[in-house]
């Protein structure tokens, strides 16, 4: 974990796109994973198909202060299976678990596809695992993170991050929803899914389509709208031009690797 003196209190908010692939990762782009950094935190929101590498450019393991997961959906959180022999039985020497915050039983998840014996692996000697709820609030370093339940059909939550005066929300999996929109309020940049190309006509809609985003982003008051795991039948370019169309401010793909400064 970070010591005292490797944290800077005053670090501007920022996000670096680790993947924003579905349902599969790209010959060029994980799926969906983010470092979050800022007031002294780092922060690995969703553990994505393949996020874990270019997760180490930025930051070691053992320096993370916590790790985020949206729901347990594998290109949200699959990376979390190699991250466990990671800290555990590689080079890494860690000092205490690092916090994990997810959804209602994720521990037992984990725990039931690494056990290969009679007794279950230790998962809670590699992450101190805190279940999130609707309105979940936690701190890390000078980062405050804010979970609402979303509606995708299984548990899942957006986020808020909020830190130096700046907020950053992110929608992970979900249909246009008022608890997405209501987390989103006045944010700086919402970073909001586009899977869907069209909404399902049977109403069982469990994604946002590019449209869907744009409104979602309007309606929130959000400063910027970042695009992120686009459905296989889009073009990340198709993606932003349909959302655009419906939210007038500024409007990006998350590109892999790039970093998004909240200044």
């Amino acid at each position: 974990m970070s010591t005292p003196s490797e944290r800077h209190p005053g670090d501007p908010l920022r996000f670096t796109v680790l993947g924003s692939a579905t349902p599969y990762p790209a010959a060029d782009n994980p799926c969906s994973g983010y470092l979050v950094s800022g007031g002294g935190a780092r922060v690995w929101v969703d553990a994505g198909s393949g996020t874990l590498g270019p997760l180490q450019q930025h930051v070691r393991l053992d320096r993370l202060d916590a790790i985020w997961i949206s729901h347990l959906h594998a290109d949200h959180s699959a990376d979390l299976l190699t991250a466990y022999y990671g800290l555990l039985y590689a080079d890494i020497r860690l000092e205490a678990p690092i916090p994990l915050y997810g959804p209602p039983g994720i521990a037992d998840r984990l725990a039931h596809y690494l056990t290969n014996g009679p007794d279950r692996s230790p998962v809670e000697s590699a992450f101190a695992v805190e279940e999130l709820h609707d309105g979940h609030r936690a701190e890390a370093g000078g980062l405050t993170l804010t979970s609402r339940a979303v509606a995708h059909g299984i548990p899942a939550f957006a986020l808020r991050v909020e830190g130096g005066g700046r907020s950053l929300v992110y929608s992970g999996d979900t249909a246009p929803c008022d608890a997405l929109t209501e987390l989103a309020e006045g944010c700086d940049v919402l970073l909001c899914e586009a899977e869907s190309d069209v909404a399902p006509a049977d109403g069982g809609q469990v994604h946002h389509t590019p449209e869907d985003t744009g409104d979602t982003a309007r309606a929130a008051g959000a400063g910027r709208l970042v695009v992120t795991h686009v459905g296989r039948s889009l073009t990340p370019q198709q993606a932003v031009a349909r959302a655009s169309a419906r939210f007038d401010g500024p409007t990006a793909f998350a590109t892999p690797g790039t970093t998004f400064p909240l200044a």
